[in-house]
C-alpha cells in the first residue's frame, strides 16, 4: 500500500485475518468487528513495532466512525465540554464535540500567543516529535468554559501517556479535573504506568475506540502480537 492509502477505509468484519502474522499493515478491530488497516512503524531496536494512526490524514468516513464511537462511549458521562490535545487530537476532539451536540470545544495549544501566560503552560513531549522542545498552553480566555464543568480530555492516540499527563497537569493547575480521558487508539499498554503515576483514578477514566499491541518480529521477518 502507498502511504496515503492508509487510514482511509473502515472495512466490514472478517475482511482481513487478524490472528496471524502481518507484513506491511496491522489490522485493528473495532468493538463492532469492523476493521482498519494501520501502517506498521518499526521501533529503534528493529525487533518491535507499533501500529500507527494519524487522524488528520484519515478520510472523513474514518474520522466520523472514530468520533461517533468515542462519543457514544463518553456520552453517559454527561460531558459539558470537550478539550483537545494538539496537534492530532484537535481533529478528533472537534468531531467528538459535534457528535455530542456541542457548539464548540476547547483546544489546547503549543503555539504561544502574546496574551498567553507562562504559568498556564507545562512542558510537552510527544512520541511522534521526540526531539522538539515544546510547551502546552491553555488560552486563559477559555478557562470560564472549563471551570466547574464536566470535561472530557481527548487525544487521537495514547501511547506512552506523556502528552495526556502533561495536559492533566496543566488542567490541574487551573483547578480542572476531567471526568474522562478519551482517544481513538490506545497504543499498547505503556500508557498505564504514566497515568497511574498521575493519579489512581486515571486508568479507570481512560477509554479508547480500539487497542493495538506492541508487535514483535518473528523468525520469518514478519510481525505478530505477543502470545
Amino acid at each position: 500500500m502507498a502511504p496515503h492509502d492508509f487510514w482511509q477505509e473502515v472495512h466490514s468484519p472478517g475482511t482481513f485475518a487478524v490472528d496471524g502474522e502481518f507484513a506491511s499493515f496491522y489490522v485493528a478491530v473495532l468493538e463492532d468487528g469492523r476493521q482498519m488497516r494501520l501502517p506498521i512503524r518499526v521501533l529503534a531496536d528493529g525487533d518491535h513495532a507499533l501500529a500507527s494512526l494519524i487522524v488528520n490524514q484519515a478520510s472523513f468516513a474514518v474520522l466520523d466512525t472514530l468520533a461517533e464511537s468515542l462519543a457514544e462511549k463518553i456520552r453517559p458521562m454527561r460531558i459539558d465540554v470537550v478539550a483537545g490535545l494538539p496537534t492530532l487530537g484537535l481533529t478528533l476532539a472537534a468531531a467528538v464535540a459535534q457528535k455530542l451536540g456541542h457548539s464548540r470545544y476547547v483546544p489546547l495549544g503549543t503555539s504561544r500567543k502574546f496574551w498567553y501566560r507562562d504559568e498556564l503552560s507545562v512542558p510537552l513531549s510527544s512520541i511522534t516529535t521526540p526531539t522538539q522542545q515544546k510547551r502546552l498552553y491553555i488560552d486563559p480566555r477559555m478557562l470560564p468554559l472549563l471551570a466547574g464543568r464536566r470535561v472530557a480530555l481527548i487525544d487521537d492516540v495514547i501511547s506512552s501517556g506523556a502528552s495526556i499527563v502533561a495536559a492533566l497537569d496543566l488542567l490541574e493547575a487551573c483547578g480542572i479535573e476531567p471526568v474522562v480521558v478519551g482517544a481513538a487508539m490506545l497504543q499498547s499498554e505503556r500508557w498505564r504506568e504514566s497515568l497511574a503515576a498521575a493519579g489512581p483514578q486515571w486508568i479507570a477514566r481512560t477509554v479508547g475506540v480500539f487497542t493495538t499491541p506492541i508487535l514483535e518480529r518473528n523468525t520469518a521477518g514478519r510481525w505478530q502480537a505477543p502470545a
